[in-house]
């Protein structure tokens, strides 16, 4: 099978495409063959080495301290099930799917074996394999700081730093989902989008500094790391809290009471819930490009330059 590998980190042109033989499953196993993945953020700062400030070392000692442990990338997949072991039940040959891997990674392949299913849901007819790769990553994230960290609630103001991205698009309909009125932080090219998929106002980074713009939310969500925690707390009202997603290894030390970070969960419940909204129409995936597995340089290079809106998708 096609699988893209890294043996150096470095710029998108460390990655490279080999042959390598399909995994074999074991009874407990399936064999899914990939029909879409997303390159994400987390993929683009690991193939980088671009860890937040802090968190270097312990990155490191997960993915590889001089070179990279794991050697395919990519942690959202979805696609149909081409092979079921013997002990295997609530699988079968033909299924479409969709899941994330987590740190285990390895996704930017043809297939891949699936061995833990905390993480994987059936795919609905209505959700393409495009949008089901798109969604997991950002949608997963988004969920659980606006629903389960954050608790919006119906009539809240919440403000989304960074609208635009993987995590924004997502987070910006979930709030509008759970009844709160949205302010998004975007550029100006970026604001009919992060309008029409909910915000109500918007605040263009480039115009007007959110942090000294002198406005109270109930919520604050940064998916981008440029606002530290002292500064998220003058931003909130006497009763608001905030959600830091990208800090540093400090931030996330300091960050107590009303200002809170951590790290999203995979879980099938949640993976399921975000399919269902999306066939049902009520979250919208952004994809911004679509590359062929050939272009996977390209579209590392794409998600490096920080054009990005919403997702980028390759196609296997």
């Amino acid at each position: 099978m096609r699988t893209v590998n890294i043996e150096e980190y470095g710029e998108p042109e460390v990655l490279k495409i080999k042959n390598i033989p399909k995994p074999t499953i074991r009874s407990g196993d399936i064999l899914v063959r990939i029909k879409a993945t997303a390159v994400t953020a987390a993929d683009s700062r690991i193939r980088g080495a671009r860890f937040p400030k802090g968190f270097g070392f312990l990155a490191k000692l997960v993915f590889g301290i001089t070179k990279p442990r794991i050697k395919i990338l990519g942690s959202t997949y979805s696609g149909i099930v081409e092979q079921v072991g013997k002990n295997v039940s609530q699988f079968h040959v033909g299924d479409e799917v969709c899941g994330m891997t987590g740190v285990q990674m390895g996704t930017y392949a043809e297939y891949i074996r699936i061995s833990k299913y905390k993480s994987i849901a059936f795919k609905p007819n209505g959700v393409s394999h495009e949008d089901a790769a798109g969604l997991l990553f950002g949608g997963t994230a988004a969920l659980y700081f606006v629903r389960d960290k954050l608790g919006v609630k119906k009539g809240e103001t919440v403000v989304i730093n960074g609208a635009s991205g993987a995590v924004g698009t997502n987070a910006i309909q979930l709030a509008k989902y759970y009844g709160a009125k949205v302010t998004g932080v975007t550029s100006s090219k970026n604001s009919t989008l992060v309008e029409r998929l909910g915000a109500e106002d918007i605040i263009d980074y480039a115009k007007q500094d959110l942090v000294s713009a002198g406005k109270k939310f109930d919520v604050v969500l940064d998916t981008v790391g440029n606002i530290s925690p002292q500064a998220a707390k003058t931003l909130l009202t006497k009763k608001g809290r905030a959600g830091l997603m990208v800090g540093t290894l400090w931030e996330g030390m300091v960050a107590r009471g009303q200002v809170m970070t951590g790290t999203a969960t995979e879980k099938k419940e949640d993976i399921e819930f975000l399919l269902e909204l999306t066939e049902q129409g009520k979250i919208k995936v952004v994809i911004d490009k679509i590359y062929e597995l050939d272009d996977i340089v390209a579209a590392h290079r794409y998600t490096d330059s920080g054009s990005k809106v919403g997702n980028v998708i390759v196609r296997m």
